[in-house]
């Protein structure tokens, strides 16, 4: 679990939900410049988040497991409308809000470790497969996400393809294939106001490399909906339609 003095995200979603402080959290990368996230915008109603987001919360059926729940957007809103959620969160801080606000269940674990209760729908969105860090961790995400499913279930979760970090202005594109780690494997490290977190490691996927993992640990894409930049969402479901 994220300790107080490591978690500026869930300081700051503290800090504005108990105190009404609304500063930024910058996001630090040696891949890119800073980026800014205003913590107001992880409290976002419905209609401020992007057709991605809308389409899976549309999608969503039956029991919810909202990964990396962080201040509740997607799991009140599930609630609020009938939805029976459980929000699991590695902050501790981000739990303390959580169930000021009302969400009936609020699991404080790494989703890597918990077990328990299975789902019909487990929600992974804001760059969900960001939390697997590298290809290793998606593998074994994939395998961890399967224990946690339901037969008939499905998995939701959103990711971009950073390919057009590499593109030239005729549309190609030069990977060197023989790099060390796989171009989507970053480190990112985040700030808020006097609280620096420790460097972690984030993924994002092309579409080609989910699919196959994907299909590795037995699952379908049943569907792939693209955003507006190379970003889409991914909707699994087990391939035989059961668990083993």
């Amino acid at each position: 679990m994220t300790q107080p003095y490591d978690d500026p995200i869930g300081r700051a979603v503290f800090d504005y939900h108990f105190h009404q402080i609304n500063q930024p959290v910058i996001v630090h990368s040696d891949d890119f410049d800073d980026d800014v996230i205003e913590t107001s915008y992880l409290f976002r109603s419905f209609r401020q988040m992007p057709p991605l987001e809308k389409k899976a919360l549309q999608l969503c059926r039956g029991t919810v497991l909202d990964v990396g729940a962080c201040a509740g957007a997607h799991t009140l809103y599930l609630q609020n409308k009938g939805f029976e959620v459980s929000a699991i969160e590695t902050s501790g801080l981000c739990c303390q809000v959580l169930t000021d606000l009302g969400v009936k269940e609020v699991i404080n674990q790494d989703i890597f470790e918990y077990s328990g209760k299975t789902f019909d729908t487990i929600l992974l969105l804001m760059n969900g497969t960001g939390i697997a860090g590298n290809l290793l961790g998606l593998d074994n995400l994939f395998k961890h996400l399967k224990t946690l499913l339901n037969p008939e279930g499905q998995i939701l979760i959103d990711s971009s393809d950073l390919i057009f970090l590499y593109e030239d202005e005729d549309g190609s594109a030069l990977i060197d294939l023989n790099a060390e780690t796989y171009y989507g494997e970053l480190t990112f490290q985040t700030e808020y106001r006097t609280w620096k977190g420790k460097p972690f490691p984030w993924l994002y996927v092309d579409k080609e490399t989910f699919q196959m993992l994907a299909e590795k640990n037995g699952f379908k894409i049943n569907a792939f909906f693209d955003g507006t930049h190379y970003d889409y969402l991914a909707q699994l479901t087990f391939s035989n339609g059961k668990t083993n």
